[in-house]
Protein backbone atom coordinates (compact mmCIF):
# COMPACT_ATOMS: atom_id res chain seq x y z
CA UNK A 1 0.00 0.00 0.00
CA UNK A 2 1.25 3.49 -0.84
CA UNK A 3 1.45 6.17 1.84
CA UNK A 4 2.25 9.88 1.79
CA UNK A 5 5.08 10.43 4.29
CA UNK A 6 4.36 13.11 6.92
CA UNK A 7 6.95 15.83 7.39
CA UNK A 8 8.09 14.39 10.72
CA UNK A 9 9.26 11.17 9.07
CA UNK A 10 13.05 10.89 9.45
CA UNK A 11 14.76 13.01 6.81
CA UNK A 12 18.01 12.82 4.84
CA UNK A 13 17.81 16.55 4.31
CA UNK A 14 16.01 19.44 2.66
CA UNK A 15 15.88 20.74 -0.92
CA UNK A 16 16.33 24.48 -1.61
CA UNK A 17 17.26 26.59 -4.65
CA UNK A 18 19.68 29.50 -4.27
CA UNK A 19 18.23 32.97 -5.14
CA UNK A 20 19.88 34.89 -7.95
CA UNK A 21 19.29 38.02 -10.00
CA UNK A 22 17.09 36.31 -12.61
CA UNK A 23 14.54 35.26 -10.00
CA UNK A 24 11.84 37.31 -8.26
CA UNK A 25 14.44 38.17 -5.62
CA UNK A 26 16.16 40.74 -7.84
CA UNK A 27 14.62 43.67 -5.89
CA UNK A 28 15.82 42.39 -2.49
CA UNK A 29 18.53 39.93 -3.45
CA UNK A 30 20.96 40.74 -0.63
CA UNK A 31 18.27 40.27 2.02
CA UNK A 32 17.08 37.06 0.35
CA UNK A 33 20.59 35.59 0.33
CA UNK A 34 20.98 36.41 4.02
CA UNK A 35 17.69 34.69 4.76
CA UNK A 36 18.61 31.62 2.73
CA UNK A 37 21.97 31.49 4.49
CA UNK A 38 20.23 31.49 7.86
CA UNK A 39 17.76 28.80 6.79
CA UNK A 40 20.56 26.59 5.46
CA UNK A 41 22.61 27.13 8.62
CA UNK A 42 19.63 26.14 10.77
CA UNK A 43 18.86 23.01 8.75
CA UNK A 44 22.53 21.96 8.64
CA UNK A 45 22.55 21.68 12.44
CA UNK A 46 20.25 18.66 12.11
CA UNK A 47 20.62 17.15 8.63
CA UNK A 48 21.81 17.74 5.06
CA UNK A 49 20.88 20.35 2.47
CA UNK A 50 20.47 19.71 -1.26
CA UNK A 51 21.03 23.15 -2.77
CA UNK A 52 20.15 23.79 -6.41
CA UNK A 53 22.17 26.39 -8.31
CA UNK A 54 20.99 27.60 -11.72
CA UNK A 55 24.46 27.56 -13.31
CA UNK A 56 28.11 27.10 -12.41
CA UNK A 57 28.64 30.78 -11.61
CA UNK A 58 25.77 30.67 -9.13
CA UNK A 59 27.22 27.47 -7.66
CA UNK A 60 30.53 29.22 -7.02
CA UNK A 61 28.72 32.25 -5.59
CA UNK A 62 26.58 30.19 -3.21
CA UNK A 63 29.51 28.04 -2.11
CA UNK A 64 31.63 31.11 -1.38
CA UNK A 65 28.77 32.87 0.40
CA UNK A 66 27.97 29.91 2.65
CA UNK A 67 31.56 28.99 3.45
CA UNK A 68 32.22 32.60 4.39
CA UNK A 69 29.35 32.36 6.86
CA UNK A 70 30.90 29.43 8.71
CA UNK A 71 28.47 26.78 7.46
CA UNK A 72 29.93 23.28 7.25
CA UNK A 73 29.85 22.65 3.51
CA UNK A 74 30.14 18.91 4.15
CA UNK A 75 26.45 19.22 5.06
CA UNK A 76 25.54 20.92 1.75
CA UNK A 77 25.28 19.10 -1.57
CA UNK A 78 25.29 21.47 -4.57
CA UNK A 79 23.55 20.51 -7.84
CA UNK A 80 23.55 22.70 -10.94
CA UNK A 81 20.17 22.76 -12.69
CA UNK A 82 18.22 25.60 -14.38
CA UNK A 83 15.17 27.03 -12.60
CA UNK A 84 12.81 29.99 -12.92
CA UNK A 85 12.48 30.75 -9.23
CA UNK A 86 13.16 29.22 -5.83
CA UNK A 87 9.85 27.95 -4.43
CA UNK A 88 11.02 24.38 -3.88
CA UNK A 89 7.95 23.37 -1.89
CA UNK A 90 5.78 23.68 -4.96
CA UNK A 91 7.99 22.40 -7.78
CA UNK A 92 9.87 19.79 -5.73
CA UNK A 93 9.02 16.09 -5.94
CA UNK A 94 6.58 14.68 -3.42
CA UNK A 95 7.78 11.58 -1.59
CA UNK A 96 5.57 8.58 -0.88
CA UNK A 97 6.41 5.07 0.25
CA UNK A 98 5.25 1.65 -0.92
CA UNK A 99 6.00 -1.99 -0.12
CA UNK A 100 8.88 -1.88 -2.60
CA UNK A 101 10.38 1.42 -1.49
CA UNK A 102 9.99 5.14 -2.16
CA UNK A 103 7.83 6.43 -5.01
CA UNK A 104 8.68 9.99 -6.03
CA UNK A 105 5.89 11.97 -7.66
CA UNK A 106 6.42 14.71 -10.23
CA UNK A 107 3.26 16.77 -10.59
CA UNK A 108 2.81 19.61 -13.07
CA UNK A 109 3.75 23.04 -11.74
CA UNK A 110 2.20 26.09 -13.44
CA UNK A 111 3.30 28.80 -10.97
CA UNK A 112 -0.01 28.90 -9.08
CA UNK A 113 -2.30 29.12 -12.03
CA UNK A 114 0.00 30.73 -14.58
CA UNK A 115 0.86 33.79 -12.51
CA UNK A 116 4.56 33.57 -13.42
CA UNK A 117 6.94 31.73 -15.76
CA UNK A 118 7.60 28.17 -14.64
CA UNK A 119 8.76 26.04 -17.56
CA UNK A 120 12.23 25.44 -16.11
CA UNK A 121 10.82 24.79 -12.64
CA UNK A 122 8.48 22.21 -14.12
CA UNK A 123 11.45 20.29 -15.57
CA UNK A 124 13.54 20.15 -12.39
CA UNK A 125 12.26 16.86 -11.00
CA UNK A 126 12.98 14.93 -14.18
CA UNK A 127 16.57 16.15 -14.04
CA UNK A 128 16.88 15.29 -10.36
CA UNK A 129 15.49 11.81 -10.91
CA UNK A 130 18.40 11.02 -13.24
CA UNK A 131 21.01 11.82 -10.61
CA UNK A 132 22.83 8.79 -9.09
CA UNK A 133 21.73 9.65 -5.56
CA UNK A 134 18.07 9.52 -6.63
CA UNK A 135 17.83 7.25 -9.68
CA UNK A 136 17.25 4.08 -7.65
CA UNK A 137 13.76 5.28 -6.74
CA UNK A 138 10.52 4.48 -8.51
CA UNK A 139 9.15 7.69 -10.03
CA UNK A 140 5.84 8.77 -11.50
CA UNK A 141 5.00 11.77 -13.65
CA UNK A 142 1.49 13.09 -13.10
CA UNK A 143 -0.25 15.04 -15.85
CA UNK A 144 -2.17 17.33 -13.51
CA UNK A 145 -1.24 20.30 -11.34
CA UNK A 146 -0.49 19.88 -7.64
CA UNK A 147 1.83 21.89 -5.38
CA UNK A 148 3.48 20.58 -2.24
CA UNK A 149 2.34 23.59 -0.22
CA UNK A 150 -1.29 22.81 -0.97
CA UNK A 151 -1.42 19.48 0.92
CA UNK A 152 -0.80 18.30 4.48
CA UNK A 153 -0.92 14.76 5.87
CA UNK A 154 -1.04 13.11 9.28
CA UNK A 155 0.82 10.09 7.91
CA UNK A 156 -2.16 7.89 8.71
CA UNK A 157 -3.98 8.33 5.42
CA UNK A 158 -5.55 11.74 6.03
CA UNK A 159 -4.99 14.68 3.68
CA UNK A 160 -5.83 18.28 4.65
CA UNK A 161 -6.24 20.87 1.90
CA UNK A 162 -8.33 23.84 0.71
CA UNK A 163 -10.98 24.10 -1.96
CA UNK A 164 -9.85 27.64 -2.86
CA UNK A 165 -6.60 26.20 -4.16
CA UNK A 166 -7.25 22.69 -5.44
CA UNK A 167 -10.60 23.55 -7.03
CA UNK A 168 -9.43 26.85 -8.48
CA UNK A 169 -10.08 26.79 -12.25
CA UNK A 170 -6.54 28.09 -12.84
CA UNK A 171 -5.14 24.69 -11.81
CA UNK A 172 -7.12 21.75 -13.21
CA UNK A 173 -10.23 23.23 -14.85
CA UNK A 174 -11.39 19.91 -16.30
CA UNK A 175 -11.45 18.12 -12.93
CA UNK A 176 -14.22 18.44 -10.37
CA UNK A 177 -13.90 17.86 -6.63
CA UNK A 178 -14.72 14.16 -6.80
CA UNK A 179 -12.15 13.57 -9.55
CA UNK A 180 -9.42 15.49 -7.73
CA UNK A 181 -10.17 13.67 -4.49
CA UNK A 182 -9.93 10.32 -6.24
CA UNK A 183 -6.61 11.29 -7.82
CA UNK A 184 -5.24 12.39 -4.46
CA UNK A 185 -6.20 9.07 -2.93
CA UNK A 186 -4.71 7.08 -5.79
CA UNK A 187 -1.45 9.02 -6.20
CA UNK A 188 -0.69 9.70 -2.56
CA UNK A 189 -2.23 6.64 -0.97
CA UNK A 190 -4.52 8.60 1.33
CA UNK A 191 -7.86 7.28 2.56
CA UNK A 192 -9.71 10.53 3.13
CA UNK A 193 -9.47 14.19 2.17
CA UNK A 194 -10.45 16.93 4.62
CA UNK A 195 -11.38 20.16 2.81
CA UNK A 196 -11.30 23.68 4.24
CA UNK A 197 -13.29 26.54 2.68
CA UNK A 198 -11.91 29.47 4.68
CA UNK A 199 -8.68 31.19 5.61
CA UNK A 200 -6.90 32.81 2.64
CA UNK A 201 -4.30 35.40 3.69
CA UNK A 202 -3.50 38.76 2.10
CA UNK A 203 -0.18 38.81 0.23
CA UNK A 204 -0.54 35.18 -0.85
CA UNK A 205 -0.07 34.20 -4.50
CA UNK A 206 -1.03 30.57 -3.93
CA UNK A 207 -4.83 30.82 -3.65
CA UNK A 208 -4.86 29.60 -0.04
CA UNK A 209 -2.15 26.99 0.32
CA UNK A 210 -2.77 24.94 3.43
CA UNK A 211 0.83 25.41 4.59
CA UNK A 212 0.07 29.08 5.33
CA UNK A 213 -3.05 28.20 7.31
CA UNK A 214 -3.03 24.89 9.18
CA UNK A 215 -0.32 22.26 9.67
CA UNK A 216 -0.05 18.81 11.20
CA UNK A 217 2.87 18.52 13.63
CA UNK A 218 1.98 14.98 14.66
CA UNK A 219 -0.88 12.55 14.15
CA UNK A 220 -3.21 14.32 16.59
CA UNK A 221 -2.19 18.00 16.52
CA UNK A 222 -2.92 20.83 14.07
CA UNK A 223 -1.25 24.22 14.45
CA UNK A 224 -3.26 26.95 12.73
CA UNK A 225 -3.32 30.69 12.14
CA UNK A 226 -5.79 32.68 14.24
CA UNK A 227 -6.83 36.31 14.49
CA UNK A 228 -8.25 37.87 17.67
CA UNK A 229 -8.58 41.41 16.32
CA UNK A 230 -12.11 42.12 14.99
CA UNK A 231 -10.73 45.09 13.05
CA UNK A 232 -8.35 42.88 11.04
CA UNK A 233 -9.51 41.95 7.54
CA UNK A 234 -8.67 38.30 8.30
CA UNK A 235 -10.78 38.07 11.44
CA UNK A 236 -13.96 36.51 10.03
CA UNK A 237 -12.15 34.16 7.64
CA UNK A 238 -9.79 32.77 10.27
CA UNK A 239 -12.63 32.41 12.81
CA UNK A 240 -14.59 30.45 10.21
CA UNK A 241 -11.54 28.31 9.46
CA UNK A 242 -11.07 27.53 13.14
CA UNK A 243 -14.66 26.35 13.35
CA UNK A 244 -14.03 24.07 10.37
CA UNK A 245 -10.96 22.65 12.08
CA UNK A 246 -12.91 22.06 15.29
CA UNK A 247 -15.39 19.97 13.34
CA UNK A 248 -12.69 17.65 11.93
CA UNK A 249 -11.93 14.33 13.58
CA UNK A 250 -9.04 11.90 13.52
CA UNK A 251 -9.43 8.49 11.84
CA UNK A 252 -10.39 7.08 15.26
CA UNK A 253 -13.17 9.66 15.65
CA UNK A 254 -11.44 11.80 18.27
CA UNK A 255 -11.13 15.56 17.68
CA UNK A 256 -7.77 17.00 16.77
CA UNK A 257 -5.77 19.00 19.29
CA UNK A 258 -5.73 22.54 17.92
CA UNK A 259 -2.96 25.03 18.71
CA UNK A 260 -3.76 28.57 17.50
CA UNK A 261 -1.01 31.01 16.53
CA UNK A 262 -1.88 34.69 16.23
CA UNK A 263 -1.55 36.20 12.77
CA UNK A 264 1.23 38.82 12.53
CA UNK A 265 0.59 42.28 11.15
CA UNK A 266 3.43 43.05 8.75
CA UNK A 267 3.56 45.73 6.03
CA UNK A 268 6.15 46.65 3.44
CA UNK A 269 7.50 50.17 2.84
CA UNK A 270 4.53 50.90 0.56
CA UNK A 271 2.03 49.92 3.29
CA UNK A 272 1.12 46.67 1.53
CA UNK A 273 0.02 43.93 3.92
CA UNK A 274 2.43 41.00 3.72
CA UNK A 275 1.38 37.38 4.10
CA UNK A 276 3.40 36.53 7.17
CA UNK A 277 2.36 33.13 8.49
CA UNK A 278 3.91 31.51 11.55
CA UNK A 279 2.61 28.09 10.52
CA UNK A 280 4.86 28.18 7.43
CA UNK A 281 7.51 26.40 9.51
CA UNK A 282 9.65 23.40 8.51
CA UNK A 283 9.91 20.21 10.55
CA UNK A 284 13.39 18.65 10.48
CA UNK A 285 14.94 15.87 12.54
CA UNK A 286 14.55 17.01 16.15
CA UNK A 287 13.58 20.60 15.47
CA UNK A 288 11.13 23.12 14.06
CA UNK A 289 12.72 25.78 11.84
CA UNK A 290 10.28 28.61 12.51
CA UNK A 291 9.79 31.84 10.54
CA UNK A 292 9.74 35.14 12.42
CA UNK A 293 9.20 38.62 10.99
CA UNK A 294 10.86 41.22 13.22
CA UNK A 295 7.98 41.93 15.61
CA UNK A 296 9.45 40.77 18.93
CA UNK A 297 6.13 40.47 20.78
CA UNK A 298 4.29 38.60 18.01
CA UNK A 299 7.32 36.48 17.17
CA UNK A 300 7.82 35.36 20.76
CA UNK A 301 4.13 34.54 21.18
CA UNK A 302 4.27 32.38 18.06
CA UNK A 303 7.43 30.59 19.18
CA UNK A 304 5.79 29.86 22.55
CA UNK A 305 2.80 28.27 20.83
CA UNK A 306 5.04 26.20 18.56
CA UNK A 307 6.97 24.98 21.59
CA UNK A 308 3.66 23.94 23.17
CA UNK A 309 2.66 22.07 20.03
CA UNK A 310 6.08 20.41 19.59
CA UNK A 311 7.43 19.82 23.12
CA UNK A 312 10.00 17.27 21.97
CA UNK A 313 11.55 19.51 19.30
CA UNK A 314 13.94 22.42 19.51
CA UNK A 315 12.39 25.62 18.15
CA UNK A 316 14.85 27.43 15.87
CA UNK A 317 13.72 30.88 14.69
CA UNK A 318 14.83 32.38 11.37
CA UNK A 319 13.92 35.91 10.31
CA UNK A 320 11.97 35.50 7.06
CA UNK A 321 10.86 39.08 6.50
CA UNK A 322 12.70 39.03 3.15
CA UNK A 323 10.68 36.03 1.99
CA UNK A 324 7.26 37.52 2.65
CA UNK A 325 8.29 40.54 0.58
CA UNK A 326 7.88 38.08 -2.33
CA UNK A 327 4.67 36.51 -0.94
CA UNK A 328 6.12 33.31 0.52
CA UNK A 329 7.93 32.14 3.62
CA UNK A 330 10.16 29.42 5.04
CA UNK A 331 8.15 26.31 4.24
CA UNK A 332 7.52 27.61 0.73
CA UNK A 333 11.22 27.60 -0.18
CA UNK A 334 12.00 24.16 1.23
CA UNK A 335 11.07 20.53 0.51
CA UNK A 336 12.08 17.73 2.86
CA UNK A 337 13.71 14.57 1.50
CA UNK A 338 13.02 11.38 3.51
CA UNK A 339 16.08 9.34 4.49
CA UNK A 340 15.07 6.37 2.30
CA UNK A 341 15.05 8.50 -0.85
CA UNK A 342 18.76 9.34 -1.08
CA UNK A 343 21.09 6.54 -2.14
CA UNK A 344 23.76 7.15 0.49
CA UNK A 345 24.37 6.52 4.17
CA UNK A 346 25.36 10.05 5.20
Amino acid sequence: MRRFWPEWHEQWGVLLAWPHAETDWVSNLDDARLCYRDIIAAIARYERVLLLCCDEATHVEAQTYLSGSGIDLDRVLFWVVPYDDTWARDFGFISTCSETGPVLLDFQFDAWGGKFSASADNEINQQLFRQPLLNHNQTETQAWVLEGGSIETDGLGTLLTTRKCLLNPNRNPDLDEAEIEQRLKSCLGVDRVLWLDHGELEGDDTDAHIDTLARFVDEQTIVHMACSNPEDAHYEELRAMEQELRALVQPNGAPYKLVPVELPTVYDHEARRLGGSYVNFLLVNGAVIAPIYGDDTADQAALTQLAQACPDREIVPVNCRALIEQNGSLHCVTMQIPKEVMNCES
